[in-house]
């Protein structure tokens, strides 16, 4: 017992202990991520600021350091300028042509400095940073704050990911050679290519951890200890009775009814149940004894039930009586029983004659008939098949875009990215889809999966068909007690105040209602952002 308790609680602390690490994961990684998403936004926004007021600046403005290379940056965009500068101060330049001329604008390092140093949420060790296709950050370090960012390389596996396989998040060695949590994304804008980050130190995030895991090992101890005092004393007091309890039963199996049971230290109630035991020897020692005599057919023994109800003793007693009873008419049994079997013979007899008659007769014929009457032509048969096989596949296709069947046996989640992958091929847009649900552990009912499923639908559609956009993003992620859907486009816009919402945007909202969540709309020029999120309940099926 003691070897199961420590393994139980052993189980349970681990368990407890392993699960409360993947969850704290998976909530500081959806957390950076939130904050990556931001600044990336916000850095977006600030580009695309700048490049919209950019009114034709000189390139020969002496307020610009950078001068740029004859034979280069001959057309219009933006560009990383960094390694033209003579400190290597990080330059994203807007280059405009306009009558064969150059114009030269570059974004203040100021502004990106304050999108990027701005930690609220971060913690102590958190923060975000720009790296460059030459893997040289573009952004100010946190930790090298008098540094040049140019002069620090951040050549780490999530950096390289981040420019070879797009998005996406983990556990990893900062360019600090430091253990971090970090998430990454590509910032692809004109002609730069850079990575996004946003990272915090494991050794903070574990702080709590390492708390926990003391609390529960002190916990742990504490009740392995208890447990094995508390399961010697129940050795003592009760285990030891009861032992001889079960070998005095096991005697009884034997058939040894005469050694009687004596128990002084022990419970009351065990006491009671020696007592019992002993008066149950002595009334199935006289019972054993008397049924030898029936069985030996000695019908002439005696035998006294304990008491009225004594079932054994009064059963025993009847069947002496009916023993008797049947010794006399034993000759009269065996006679009739060869006369019943004779007669049930003949009775069988005539009775499959009938079966077979009346049966399997009228049954053999109207299969005659039918096959006589019923033969089809195979070529129409084989006709009417590829039609029905046909009709059978259009309506499966159908179906499948009413209501996938992937809903019931998978979710939403994996519902969605088949989905995006069946549209990506017949759209231009560029369109992403993260999934960030519980796999195999979601809460999300089955009527809030068929209205996510609607509502990506109609966003998606609205941004092809009216908004004329050529990338979305859309993010799906689930919280212990509600989920978000963000959806973004980069197309033309509209303005909330003045615009007539269509019956598509007037169905996203009832069904976002009718889940008791709520909607929110942001619109500029070349961004549209859909925020919406809905309770979850208790129960999958609620």
């Amino acid at each position: 017992m003691n070897t199961l308790v420590i393994f139980v609680v052993t189980a349970v602390s681990l368990s407890f202990y392993f699960e409360f690490s993947k969850v704290l994961d998976q909530r500081i990684l959806l957390h950076l991520n939130s904050i990556k998403t931001l600044k990336k936004i916000q850095l977006e926004r600030l580009i695309d600021k700048e490049w919209n007021t950019f009114n034709y600046i000189d390139n020969k403005d002496r307020t610009s350091q950078i001068k740029l290379p004859k034979n280069t940056f001959l057309t219009p965009g933006i560009y990383d300028l960094t390694h033209l500068h003579p400190t290597k101060k990080t330059s994203i330049g807007l280059i405009k042509v306009k009558d064969s001329v150059r114009y030269l604008k570059i974004i203040s390092y100021q502004k990106i400095k304050q999108i990027l140093l701005e930690r609220t949420g971060m913690g102590a060790s958190g923060e975000s940073y720009l790296v460059g296709a030459d893997y040289r950050l573009r952004s100010q370090s946190r930790f090298s704050p008098k540094k040049t960012p140019y002069k620090i390389e951040a050549k780490t596996k999530n950096v390289i990911n981040a420019f070879e396989k797009g998005n996406g998040d983990g556990i990893f060695l900062d360019y600090r050679n430091t253990k971090v949590y970090s998430v990454y994304n590509p910032l692809k804008l004109g002609n730069l290519n850079w990575v996004i980050l946003s990272e915090i130190d494991v050794a903070e995030v574990n702080i709590p951890l390492q708390k926990m895991r003391l609390k529960l090992a002190i916990l742990t101890l504490i009740i392995i200890t208890i447990s094995i005092i508390l399961s010697l004393f129940l050795t003592k007091i009760i285990t030891e009775p009861i032992k001889k309890i079960q070998n005095s039963i096991l005697l009884m199996v034997k058939g040894d009814y005469k050694n009687n049971l004596s128990l002084k230290k022990s419970p009351t109630e065990i006491i009671e149940i020696a007592n019992a035991l002993n008066n149950l020897k002595a009334m199935l020692s006289g019972a054993v004894a008397f049924s030898m005599d029936i069985g030996e057919m000695n019908l002439t023994s005696e035998y006294q039930p304990k008491s009225n109800s004594d079932l054994l003793g009064h059963s025993l007693l009847k069947m002496r009586e009916k023993l008797t009873s049947y010794r006399n008419i034993e000759k009269e049994i065996n006679l009739s029983t060869k006369r019943y079997l004779v007669e049930g013979l003949e009775n069988e007899r005539a009775r499959l004659a009938r079966e077979l008659h009346d049966g399997i007769g009228p049954l053999l014929i109207t299969l005659k008939l039918y096959i006589q009457n019923n033969i089809y032509d195979k070529t129409h048969k084989e006709t009417m098949k590829n039609m029905i096989d046909t009709t059978i596949t259009e309506v499966r296709q159908m179906t499948n875009v009413l209501m996938p069947t992937s809903l019931d046996n998978f979710g939403i989640g994996v519902t969605l990215i088949n989905y995006v992958d069946t549209i990506r091929n017949s759209i231009k847009a560029s369109i992403f889809f993260e999934d960030f649900t519980k796999k195999g552990k979601s809460n999300i009912n089955k009527n809030q999966e068929i209205n996510l499923f609607r509502i990506t639908q109609e966003l998606i559609n609205n941004s092809i068909k009216h908004a004329q956009a050529t990338e979305i993003r859309i993010t799906l992620t689930e919280f212990n007690d509600f989920l978000s859907l963000y959806y973004f486009d980069n197309g033309i816009g509209f303005d909330i105040k003045k615009v007539t919402m269509g019956a598509g945007i007037s169905n996203i909202k009832e069904r976002v209602e009718i889940s008791e969540g709520t909607f929110l709309i942001e619109s500029t020029t070349n961004s549209t952002v859909f925020e919406i999120e809905m309770p979850i309940k208790n129960t999958k099926h609620d």
